[in-house]
C-alpha cells in the first residue's frame, strides 16, 4: 500500500489494483491550428498539462502500473453520434465536418488521435468513446474488473467535461478516484478551479485532488 497527501484527506492506492487513466489527450484539443483553437479557446490551458503527464506516464512504466488512454471521437458514418451532440454550434465545426486536422472527432482522423509528447506505449489500453464519459459504451468497465482494478488515477481533458463525467461515474461504480491537478486542463481557468473543488467537496463526494509529484513519490516507495 501507499499513501500520499490529498484533498480532502490522504489517498491510499495498491498499485497491482490501480490504473493510470489518461482522458483524451488528442490533437484535436491540445495542438495548435487544432479543432478546439478554431472554436477560440487557448490551447495553451490545456498543453501545460503535456509535460507533468509524460513525467507521470514515465514513472507509472517504470513501476508497471496499468496504463489506459481515451480518444472521444465518432465512427464516419456518425451512426452513434446523438443529434444532442451532433446539433450543436456552428454546422462548420460541428462533429463530422472537414477540420484542420480532417473530419473533426471522427475515428482514424488524425486529430482524432492521441498527441505524439503522450502516445500509447506498446501494449498499453486505447479506448475509443462516442461518449463524454469514459464508461458509457465502451468496455472500460469490464475492462478494469477483469483486471481487478479499484483505484484511478485520472488525467486529461477537459476537466469539466470528459475527466468531470468519468470520475463521476467511475465513483457510482465504486471506484476510488485520484485526480491530479497538474495533469488535468480546461480552456477556462475558472472551470478548472471549480471543477477541482467540487470533486473534492464535501469530504470527497467523488475523490480525491493531488499533485502528480506527490502520486509519483509514493508510486516509487512502493
Amino acid at each position: 500500500m501507499a499513501t500520499l497527501p490529498a484533498d480532502p484527506a490522504p489517498y491510499t492506492f495498491e498499485p497491482d489494483s490501480t490504473a493510470l487513466l489518461v482522458i483524451d489527450m488528442q490533437r484535436d484539443f491540445l495542438e495548435p491550428g487544432g479543432f478546439g483553437e478554431t472554436l477560440g479557446n487557448d490551447v495553451g490551458q490545456l498543453r501545460r498539462t503535456i509535460e507533468p503527464t509524460a513525467k507521470l506516464l514515465q514513472a507509472a512504466r517504470e513501476q508497471q502500473l496499468t496504463v489506459i488512454h481515451t480518444r472521444e471521437g465518432h465512427l464516419p458514418d456518425l451512426s452513434d453520434c446523438p443529434p444532442a451532440k451532433l446539433n450543436r454550434g456552428d454546422p462548420s465545426v460541428r462533429i463530422g465536418a472537414p477540420g484542420p486536422m480532417g473530419r473533426i472527432l471522427i475515428r482514424g482522423e488524425r486529430g482524432h488521435d492521441i498527441i505524439d509528447e503522450l502516445a500509447p506505449a506498446p501494449g498499453e489500453t486505447v479506448i475509443d468513446k462516442p461518449g463524454k464519459g469514459a464508461f458509457y459504451a465502451t468496455g472500460l468497465g469490464d475492462l478494469l474488473a477483469a483486471q481487478s482494478i479499484r483505484s484511478l488515477v485520472v488525467t486529461g481533458v477537459t476537466t469539466e467535461v470528459c475527466v468531470h463525467t468519468t470520475v463521476r461515474e467511475a465513483n457510482d461504480r465504486g471506484f476510488e478516484c485520484l485526480v491530479l491537478a497538474d495533469c488535468v486542463g480546461s480552456y477556462f481557468p475558472e472551470f478548472q478551479a471549480a471543477g477541482l473543488r467540487m470533486i473534492a467537496a464535501q469530504g470527497g463526494i467523488f475523490g480525491w485532488v493531488a499533485e502528480s509529484p506527490a502520486f509519483i513519490a509514493a508510486l516509487q516507495r512502493t
